[in-house]
């Protein structure tokens, strides 16, 4: 997904159905992630829609030591230019009073 192709995405959804909330925000963690979203009413219900900004991972480093019981941990080094894209899509339920998450398996594809 680029993010060409998600502005394209926001008009189609501005122009054929009620959007409820609109925004970005960033988070921290995995080297500093932006997301924009969107939360719209669909035919299938309250969707959100979120397209997801972070840095790509050019290498990983597992730290460990050779002692009986400790711990190992994976450092993931980003890059500084190159930028990775999601889009994740996310169904409200009612019933549990959350975002359940659209996967593409669902979909029948």
């Amino acid at each position: 997904m680029s993010p060409e192709k998600w502005q394209t995405i926001l008009g189609q959804i501005k122009d054929n159905f009620e959007v409820v909330e609109e925004g970005a925000y960033k988070e921290d963690e995995e080297g500093g992630k932006e997301i924009e979203f969107i939360v719209f009413f669909s035919p299938i219900g309250k969707v959100k829609l979120e397209f997801i900004t972070k840095p790509a991972v050019i290498d990983r480093k597992v730290i460990y030591s050779n002692r009986i019981g400790s711990q190992t941990q994976v450092e993931y080094i980003y890059s500084p230019d190159e930028k990775v894209f999601k889009l994740a899509a996310y169904q409200w339920d009612d019933d549990l009073d959350e975002w359940q998450e659209i996967k593409s398996s669902d979909l029948g594809f």
